[in-house]
């Protein structure tokens, strides 16, 4: 298309070892299973490749489950070298008492339609975390996040209050990069990603679901305007299956 100016790769990453258990994450600092590593090796960076993608900076999260995903990706394109800005405001939402959860159980104890609305909606906030959630000690004092100050620590968020730090830090850090000619690469989160699309183009974000691990690209046009569709790095059936994965409570 004639009036792109820019472009932008945005990766969510693979599965980590709570999502192969069908947990709540958010800021619990959980690593990538082997069927993650192997899909940031196989789909990811294996569709980059294809592509011939290039990067001249990253911008990932805080937590292992992106930074490991991203290492996969730029040792595969032999970009090791590349500065790379980890940003705690990509970090996931916060999914507040939620967080260690099974997504099945707490569907079968609040009921779907509510756990839904927790996952899904734009201001309806789970509730927040509490000291004697056996996850909450490990989250606060995390040394990858000991940098962020208390009032800015969250409890509990929801995709609402994750634009509220994600959309800023898209604005102030990584659009100049963009506009400076920079090649960029974002390696994210389902929640922080969201946020940022739905930023982007303005949609009905409830019913969108990213697919882990597919890497997609948005173009823009010289004023950072969004141009055309979003583009998937794998043909429609493979995409729309992983959103349907993504989107289910999962479980017996």
């Amino acid at each position: 298309m004639s009036n792109v100016k820019y472009s932008v790769t945005f990766v969510r990453h693979g599965e980590s070892e709570w999502n192969k258990m069908n947990l709540f994450c958010g800021w619990h600092d959980v690593g990538l299973s082997e069927e993650g590593e192997w899909d940031a090796l196989e789909v990811s960076a294996a569709a980059l490749k294809r592509e011939n993608m290039l990067y001249d900076i990253a911008f990932t999260s805080c937590l292992r489950r992106a930074n490991q995903t991203l290492e996969v990706i730029l040792k595969e394109l032999n970009l090791t070298g590349i500065p790379v800005r980890q940003l705690w405001r990509l970090n996931e939402r916060h999914y507040g008492a939620l967080t260690g959860f099974n997504k099945r159980q707490m569907a079968d104890i609040y009921g779907e339609e509510q756990v839904q609305v927790w996952r899904r909606s734009f201001n309806i906030p789970p509730p927040a975390i509490e000291p004697t959630n056996p996850y909450y000690h490990a989250i606060k004092n995390n040394p990858r996040l000991r940098h962020i100050n208390e009032q800015d620590f969250p409890t509990t968020e929801t995709l609402e209050t994750t634009m509220e730090r994600v959309v800023p830090e898209w604005t102030d850090s990584i659009i100049p990069e963009v506009r400076a000619g920079k090649r960029v690469l974002v390696v994210a989160h389902g929640t922080s990603l969201r946020g940022l699309v739905k930023h982007i183009q303005d949609a009905d974000i409830m019913k969108f679901n990213l697919p882990n691990s597919i890497p997609f690209i948005i173009d823009f046009d010289e004023s950072m305007k969004m141009v055309g569709n979003i583009r998937f790095l794998a043909n429609d059936d493979t995409v729309l299956k992983a959103m349907e994965k993504v989107a289910s409570i999962g479980g017996k």
